[in-house]
């Protein structure tokens, strides 16, 4: 059966053709049409609504977002005496990047300058070591000091990503660090610095300070050279790669809603 279309028939017409087809009119609507001579529909009407209030479009108070309560700072302070050394450190990992380091190791002290600055937390170090011997202690006994408040300032790892990874260049040297607050201690370390000191610093003991930092504080660590011919770039571009890591990794994570980010429902140190 062919369309019908009611501007081309005529109104008594289409009547009796929808009469034939057994569909139905309303009688209300056979009222609409005043003469059967007239030919065409009047045009449609639209009836105007009225403007909605700008407040329709505003968040009603039962339905406003609420803000995730601020969680206290995180600090670890850690005191370690040996016979070998005093070392004294503070950290707040919800600082602003604030660091007041004094090892008496220069170099290690820029180092953890950079830990503070890209990590964005708040570090003080205070260390007196048998320096008159080598910077082994020292360096050794700092990084397990900080690995030590690092712990503290964890706590049960509630909320946190956990996870970290960043690639950092420095000129000519890139390094990649991968890090996971586990709770297991583990660093698998491929750096070849090719000058065995940078400054007076011995740079053996580039390694031995993340092992330290690793055991004490209770991460996996995996650090990966992918560039890299002078040494102080790639120690450098290290500990920045391995602050923006950590950074990523103690940050809150929202959807997480304060559960601890594992499937056990616990990170501990075993």
């Amino acid at each position: 059966m062919s369309l019908l279309c009611p501007n081309s028939l005529p109104a008594t017409r289409l009547l009796e053709t929808l009469e034939i087809s057994r569909v139905r009119f309303l009688p209300s609507y056979r009222s609409r049409v005043p003469d059967p001579r007239f030919r065409r529909f009047g045009p449609p009407r639209f009836y105007r609504r009225a403007p909605l209030s700008m407040a329709a479009f505003l968040p009603q108070e039962n339905s406003a977002a609420v803000a995730a309560p601020k969680s206290p700072c995180r600090i670890g302070d850690v005191k370690r005496v040996t016979k070998e050394t005093d070392v004294y450190v503070n950290i707040n990992l919800d600082g602003s990047g604030v660091a007041n380091c004094n090892t008496g190791i220069p170099f290690l002290d820029h180092m953890l300058d950079q830990l503070a600055s890209h990590g964005l937390f708040d570090l003080h170090v205070k260390a007196a070591g048998d320096i008159h011997i080598d910077d082994h202690h020292t360096n050794e006994d700092v990084a397990l000091a900080i690995g030590t408040a690092l712990l503290q300032a964890l706590g049960d790892r509630k909320g946190i990503y956990r996870f970290g990874h960043f690639a950092a260049p420095l000129d000519e040297a890139a390094i990649e660090v991968i890090l996971d607050l586990s709770g297991r201690p583990h660093l698998s370390y491929d750096l070849i610095i090719p000058t065995e000191r940078v400054g007076t610093y011995d740079t053996q003991l580039v390694e031995h300070f993340f092992q330290s930092l690793v055991n004490t504080s209770g991460m996996t660590v995996h650090i990966r050279q992918l560039a890299g011919k002078n040494s102080h770039h790639i120690i450098e571009a290290t500990f920045k790669a391995f602050a923006r890591a950590l950074r990523q990794a103690i940050e809150y994570d929202s959807r997480r809603g304060g559960s601890v980010p594992s499937s056990k429902g616990v990170l501990s140190r075993s």
